[in-house]
This record gives C-alpha cells, sequence and structure tokens, in this order.
C-alpha cells in the first residue's frame, strides 16, 4: 500500500504491521497484550485524508484501545484470508466490521489482489464465455471492468450482480465466524440500506457499498451483536473536505469521501452501540 504519507507532509498515517501480516495498517502500533477494540474495513476505516477517523475517536471517547485494520480500497478478501488479523480480532472485546462492496472479492467470474482488492487480475473463462466481445487484458480495477459489463449488456451483467452477493454472503459468513460473536456490523455511507435494484438508484454503479441490499444485510444479524447504520447528515455531507488533508492533485478523490463531520457522527453511532454490548457481555 502506498497511502502512509501525504505528500504534502501535514499527515503521517505512521504504517505498521502485526505479526506475520503482510498487510500495511495505519498507525501507531497498538499493543494487543491489554483489552482492544478492532475495526476492519475499506477506505473510511483507514481514514484516508482524515487527521482522527473514527476508531480514533471511538478510542478517545471509550479510552479503550482500537487497532484500526482499514485498508484503502479493501474488500473482505484482504482479511478473511489473513490469518493474522483473523486471530486478533477473534480476541478483542469487540470487532467492528464495515460492511465493504461486493465488487472488492474474488469469485467464479473474476480474480482480484488479494491485498489491494480494487485490483483486477484476471477473468475466469466462464466470464470470457459470457462476454466474449470484451477484451479483459484492459481492465486494471474492477469497477472499470464492472463498468463496461454494464455497458456491454444489462441481461448479461445481471448474472454477474447474483453471483458477486452470493460470493459475498458466503466471504462474510467465513469471516464473522472465524472472528466469532462479538462483532457490530458498520454500514457508513451517504447511500441508504435498502432492497431497493441497484439499477434504480442514483448513481448505480457509483453506490457504495457496491450491490450489497438490506436483505444481505438481514442474513448476518444472527451472527452478529449488533448492525449500526450510518448514513451521515447533510450538515455533515455539506462541509465537503474541509478539515481533510491532502495534496492538490488528490482534491477531486477527497472531495467524493466522507469527511471529517461524517467520522464524527459515525463514532457517535457506534460509542453507543459498542457501551450496550460491552456491557451486556
Amino acid at each position: 500500500m502506498r497511502h502512509e504519507t501525504i505528500e504534502t507532509g501535514e499527515l503521517s498515517y505512521s504504517p505498521c504491521r502485526y505479526g506475520n501480516s503482510r498487510m500495511l495498517f495505519r498507525g501507531p502500533r497498538k499493543r494487543l497484550d491489554l483489552p482492544y477494540l478492532a475495526f476492519i474495513g475499506g477506505t473510511e476505516t483507514y481514514g484516508k485524508f482524515i487527521e482522527k477517523p473514527f476508531p480514533t475517536l471511538v478510542e478517545k471517547a471509550m479510552r479503550q484501545t482500537c487497532v484500526n485494520f482499514g485498508c484503502v480500497n479493501g474488500g473482505i478478501d484482504a482479511f478473511v484470508n489473513d490469518p493474522t488479523i483473523m486471530d486478533i480480532c477473534a480476541e478483542a472485546d469487540l470487532t467492528v466490521v464495515q460492511v465493504m462492496g461486493a465488487n472488492y472479492l474474488s469469485n467464479r467470474f473474476y480474480s482480484v489482489h488479494p491485498r489491494r482488492n480494487d485490483r483486477f487480475l484476471r477473468a475466469s473463462t466462464v466470464l470470457q464465455a459470457i462476454y466474449q466481445e470484451i477484451d479483459f487484458s484492459e481492465f486494471s480495477f474492477t469497477r472499470h471492468m464492472l463498468n463496461t459489463l454494464h455497458a456491454t449488456s444489462l441481461e448479461r451483467f445481471e448474472t454477474v450482480v447474483i453471483e458477486l452477493r452470493a460470493a459475498w454472503l458466503a466471504r462474510m459468513r467465513n469471516m464473522l465466524g472465524q472472528i466469532g460473536r462479538r462483532s457490530i456490523l458498520l454500514w457508513f455511507s451517504e447511500d441508504a440500506m435498502t432492497d431497493k435494484h441497484w439499477a434504480d438508484r442514483p448513481g448505480q454503479l457509483q453506490v457504495d457499498p457496491l450491490f450489497i441490499t438490506a436483505s444481505m444485510i438481514d442474513e448476518l444479524r444472527p451472527l452478529v451483536k449488533d448492525v449500526v447504520v450510518v448514513n451521515p447528515t447533510q450538515r455533515a455531507l455539506s462541509r465537503g473536505s474541509r478539515g481533510m488533508f491532502f495534496p492538490t492533485s488528490q482534491a477531486k478523490a477527497a472531495s467524493e469521501m466522507l469527511g471529517v463531520d461524517c467520522h464524527v457522527e459515525a463514532s457517535a453511532a457506534l460509542i453507543q452501540s459498542i457501551r450496550n454490548q460491552l456491557y451486556a457481555l
């Protein structure tokens, strides 16, 4: 990962590793010999361009160590196949798992990079047979590839969506099974958690987390302690990238991310849930 230091030098992510994991996480490195909370997720959990992402805010409020295992553009595959991280999460008092998109995982149709899950590696022979007119060697990122498949054939694309959802549910059950029942699911997005068809929603393939429905989350509820839904308020969203640290070249990317006030709202919702669950243990 090359997300450790902002070009301006105003914000350092203090990259660190844990145990035998090959992944670099946001530091500073935390002690694991005292009670701690673990956080798994993508760009929002990592807190790209954010000085104090929601895991840091939770740590400050609860005065308990919070270990940030966020991964920029990360998906389930980055964690579920990493025994070190799974073991650390299983030993945590609670693990908060951000709901990540179904596009960021290997499946019957295509493979992604094992750690940088937004990177497209290869299409299976099955997908190549379905989309014979597509040259898959042209793609480096999954979203670019999916946008092309969508533009080529809506009917065939629906088959891909069904596969991604099935793979996502299976992988989530695997990951939550490894972590154990002391976990909380976090839906942190500008987009509502709904069963509305993805094609009928504004943005279509820009929805995040992509292809995940309310019914899919409901299937996982028996495996977790709680499901926390955070749709930032209009006031928080209107703040845009104010308070974020990024080089000029990344201004557009920063403007599309959930900002500082959104993280404050996420932390407030999580703190309430975490306290409820810890008191119940």
